[in-house]
């Protein structure tokens, strides 16, 4: 599987209140517009929803993870939940076996986890198993004075079996730092059982059928038939936080590593563990354990919660402060021998650029301006917004009482931002004043804003930067880890609105991606299972080189043109048609493509293999900062299916999230993994450096590349352009208008 790192410029939106305050402030802001004599533009449930958490109590949280990157003591679980949000990385090695995992809590009472373990000398006539799995941890219920928090575990539900287990499990705290831990589990954890109780209901349920796609070419289904079927085993164990960093953990397991001892490697005899961490304020955390008596590991974690800056925020340069009316009609620009020299609109020009804002027109007709701005630095849209309002309050003669904000990419008109400037006089330090500006402003579409008569001449506008590109393979048995380094020019050239011819060209420097020597075994057409080749026989590569026109044909309507060389391995053409109406959650897309498969080289010539394909898309703004997308037709292998995708955006822009693809290719024609499937992970720059900036660091990781359900990856899709600039993004986003 190839991964590829790249900086972009339309990252998600930079939200400042949690999700519980957003939700609490969404109904105040509801009683504010009905005071306004306005009305919101949508319903909050999410309101209700916010104050019942606020009465709940809270969860027990992880202070040491288990060996299978779940919340737990030495390899056991527990009924602990990690942070809201947070996502935690632990790599163990012991004996022959290394565990890497990546665990996220998306809910308050679920976490999921992925997990890719190496095991040494487990596969006749092949030294090591590399597996890959996934775990789902349920909290049941919350821990009360009384009672206990009770866990439903789901261990290793989407791979081969090796690890599949189910699991209860409760952990009370009998004082602070003290937390003792019991529950009963199927599977692995059933291997120093009993017979299972639960054959009195059905029989079937008192055998275990093993884990037949060990090894298998295919695997990655739900076998939901093997689970709690087998002896079931009971195990527990206690944790004592020594000081805030230092927990010291004992366990008793009911895992004696059977499937192990059958293909020849020793089996754990004495079922007790023991096990060190030390946590560090960086996030990292260090652990030694003892399994058996006899078999010692370490282990690695570092945990980050996505929703919290990793550099502290605020430390970009402080807004404006406002200026009174008399003081701006004071002013040099604003005289009446000003406008011979360009006056208010050339400081506004320059005061704009200042904030990161390019002014891209002006037009002033009595009481009303309208400004159209691009926004290159700020993640967060309101603030942009907010920014511009100032500078505009600072800079345009008393007389221009209403103030109009077009934002624009690309030179196209994306939506109007509607205030008057005696509001942001007023509210500038009120309390409650971002809200209350909100109450007062509309948003509407911007489909129909024209290019002012006096506006800034910007195109053409050319531009090169020299980057350097990394590209990451994963998961390949024989190296689970291998990359590409090298210098990128990226030459962009505008020739007018909407109008891109874009290259990106490559010069791989050092890497390991070549040397892979697996070579396909697909039965399909390879679409994407021999992306090692294009590293194999390429020198200097023509990544991308495009021509793309994007328009608006209407009202809450967006359209794209596209032809080139799209991506590395295709070329064609791609049109797009997106609906997406300014106040809705709701957008509806649909996308045709011709693409003809590109040489191994990455230059300029093309293989016989060519298809048309598209899909019809469904976009969906959930509650909570979940986003739902459905994007339904045919895939590039001529393979006709759905891909469903999950995302969670948090405040500051971060964003992860899983999908998965199901076709028509059967899963024995798939191949191993049995279809496609991964997760996606966004950073923003800023939310590493503080400092403000629209480039983002986008990942998407799949256990396995292969052909089936594989999408042409085409440059400037539109959902990604209009979404930041939606009512949904500027409300959510508020809470930073004044800053």
């Amino acid at each position: 599987m190839v991964m590829a790192g790249a900086m972009g410029h339309t990252g998600p939106t930079d939200r400042s209140i949690t999700q519980i305050d957003a939700a609490l402030i969404h109904g105040v802001i509801r009683q504010r517009r009905e005071s306004e004599h306005l009305s919101l533009h949508r319903t909050r449930p999410a309101a209700i929803f916010g104050l019942l958490m606020v009465t709940t109590a809270s969860v027990a949280l992880a202070q040491t993870m288990s060996t299978y990157g779940t919340p737990g003591l030495v390899e056991t679980p527990t009924a602990e939940m990690l942070n809201e949000d947070e996502l935690a990385l632990t790599s163990s090695v012991f004996n022959n076996t290394q565990r890497h995992s990546l665990t996220f809590q998306f809910l308050p009472r679920i976490n999921a986890t992925f997990r890719y373990s190496l095991i040494d000398d487990f596969i006749a006539g092949n030294d090591r198993l590399a597996d890959r799995s996934f775990d789902v941890n349920i909290l049941l219920a919350k821990e009360t004075r009384y009672r206990p928090a009770l866990l439903l575990g789901l261990r290793d539900i989407v791979g081969t079996g090796v690890y599949s287990s189910e699991y209860l499990v409760a952990t009370k705290t009998m004082r602070p730092g003290l937390r003792f831990s019991a529950g009963v589990g199927w599977g692995r954890l059933g291997d120093r059982g009993v017979e299972n109780p639960l054959g009195v209901l059905k029989s079937e349920l008192e055998t275990r059928p093993p884990p037949s796609k060990i090894g298998a070419s295919t695997g990655g289904t739900l076998d939901p038939d093997a689970w709690f079927r087998g002896d079931m085993g009971f195990f527990g164990g206690v944790s004592w936080d020594v000081t805030q960093r230092l927990t010291l953990s004992a366990e008793y397991s009911s895992d004696r590593y059977t499937l192990e001892e059958t293909r020849g490697a020793e089996s754990i005899d004495d079922p007790w563990n023991i096990g060190v961490n030390y946590r560090f304020d960086s996030g990292i955390s260090l652990g030694a354990f003892l399994l058996g008596g006899d078999e010692v590991g370490v282990q690695l974690g570092y945990s980050i919660n996505p929703g919290k800056p990793s550099n502290p925020g605020g430390i970009e340069a402080a807004a404006p402060a406002l200026m009174s009316t008399d003081q701006v009609a004071a002013a040099s620009w604003n005289l009446p021998d000003a406008p011979a020299s360009g006056g208010a609109r050339d400081v506004l020009n320059s005061r704009l650029a200042e904030q990161g804002l390019r002014m891209e027109g002006l037009e002033i007709a009595g009481s009303r301006a309208v400004v159209q701005v691009q926004n290159n630095r700020w993640q967060n849209e309101a603030q942009a917004a907010g920014r511009t309002a100032r500078v505009m309050a600072n800079t345009l003669p008393p007389e221009v009482r209403d103030f109009e904000i077009v934002f624009r990419q690309n030179g196209i008109p994306l939506s109007r931002v509607r205030m008057a400037r005696a509001d942001l006089l007023e509210l500038e330090h009120d309390v409650d004043g971002a809200w209350r500006s909100y109450a007062r402003a509309d948003i509407e579409d911007a489909a129909r804003a024209a290019r002012p008569a006096r506006g800034e001449v910007i195109f053409p506008e050319f531009s090169a930067e020299l980057v350097p590109f990394l590209t990451f393979s994963f998961f390949d048995p024989d190296e689970p880890l291998r990359y590409e380094v090298g210098p990128e020019l990226r030459l962009d050239y505008k020739p007018a609105p909407g109008l891109k011819f874009a290259t990106a060209i490559r010069y791989p420097v050092a890497g390991t991606i070549d040397d892979s020597n697996r070579p396909s075994d697909s039965v399909l057409p390879r679409v994407r299972s021999e992306a090692f080749r294009y590293a194999q026989e390429s020198e200097v590569e023509v990544s991308q080189m495009t021509a793309s026109y994007v328009f608006r044909p209407g009202k809450d309507l967006f359209g794209r043109i596209s032809g080139g060389y799209l991506e590395t391995m295709f070329g064609g053409v791609s049109g797009e048609l997106l609906w997406h109406p300014v106040n809705s959650r709701l957008a509806l897309g649909v996308e045709v493509n011709y693409a003809r498969q590109r040489d191994f080289d990455v230059l300029f010539g093309f293989q016989d293999y060519d298809v048309v394909t598209g899909h019809a898309s469904a976009y969906y703004e959930l509650n909570n900062g979940f986003h739902a997308q459905v994007d339904a037709g045919r895939y590039l292998a001529k393979d006709w299916g759905a891909t469903f995708t999950l995302m969670r955006e948090f405040d500051n822009g971060f964003r992860i999230g899983g999908f998965f693809t199901l076709t028509d290719v059967s899963f024995d024609d798939f191949g191993e993994g049995s279809f496609d499937k991964g997760f996606i992970i966004e950073v923003p720059i800023a939310w590493m450096t503080g400092q403000p900036s629209r480039q983002t660091v986008s990942n998407t990781i799949r256990p396995l590349l292969r052909d089936g359900g594989a999408r042409l990856d085409v440059p400037d899709r539109l959902y990604d352009l209009s979404r930041d600039y939606r009512a949904e993004s500027f409300e959510d986003g508020w809470g930073r208008f004044f800053r």
